[in-house]
């Protein structure tokens, strides 16, 4: 068996990857096929915590859009990520992988309360550990959620899972075709540059906490077992 890379992974799922070619909702085969391949990872013994976007269900930006207050907006669109989180454990788990939720809005009947060192105890004991809610506080997305639960329970990795992009590209690969893939780039590169891979202040959060960020394809299939082995694919981000 190949020995991993990363120990300890944050694996960011945006909520426009479960939906699948429908751009709305959940896709059931999409789920079902990143369960596998999250399945596969757990076998070679990585610890893995997920945090898992709502942008196939509600934005924040959508209702703001509709003269919505946006701290509103940002509550609903945390409730998304849950419903989100919850799919995606019946899944892992009918699978046969140990999965927790964890929220960030208490809701006790049906996830436990992000509490750190209980996560961290989950994924010792070999749980996968789902964060929904994003941080519990309106203003900050998911990307900010990621890179905090990765400082907080010190992820050796964020491993962004892109719908369809490989890496990071100078320009929008799907609009310009002169668009410049970078294999390597630091944070402040990512910050000053304009990138958008995440937002400003979850870059400066990874930054900060040298976080490293691997960005990668989550529609090739074995894309996120070749991440965690190591292999050299999608764009680094470090430093």
């Amino acid at each position: 068996m190949m020995e991993p890379k990363y120990k300890r992974v944050v694996l960011k799922l945006s909520g426009e990857a479960l939906s699948g070619n429908n751009g709305f909702g959940i896709d059931p085969e999409t789920m079902k096929g990143i369960a596998k391949e999250i399945k596969e990872v757990h076998r070679l013994g990585v610890q893995i915590s997920i945090v898992v976007g709502g942008g196939n269900i509600w934005r924040g930006k959508t209702g703001e859009e509709m003269g919505m207050e946006r701290a509103q907006a940002d509550y609903m669109g945390m409730l998304a990520t849950i419903m989100n989180a919850l799919g995606l454990q019946d899944v892992l788990e009918n699978i046969g992988v140990p999965t927790r939720v964890q929220t960030s809005v208490e809701m006790r009947q049906i996830a436990e309360p992000y509490i750190r060192r209980r996560a961290e105890r989950h994924l010792e004991k070999g749980r996968v550990v789902i964060f929904a809610g994003g941080t519990g506080n309106p203003y900050f997305s998911t990307d900010t959620t990621a890179s905090l639960r990765a400082a907080e329970i010190e992820a050796d990795v964020i491993l962004m899972a892109k719908n369809g992009v490989d890496g990071v590209y100078s320009d929008d690969p799907r609009k310009n075709d002169a668009a410049v893939k970078y294999d390597k780039l630091s944070h402040l590169e990512v910050i000053s540059n304009n990138l958008q891979v995440m937002d400003t202040t979850a870059s400066s959060l990874s930054m900060d906490n040298n976080i490293p960020l691997v960005v990668f394809n989550l529609n090739e299939e074995g894309n996120i077992r070749r991440v965690i082995l190591g292999e050299d694919i999608g764009t680094t981000i470090e430093g």
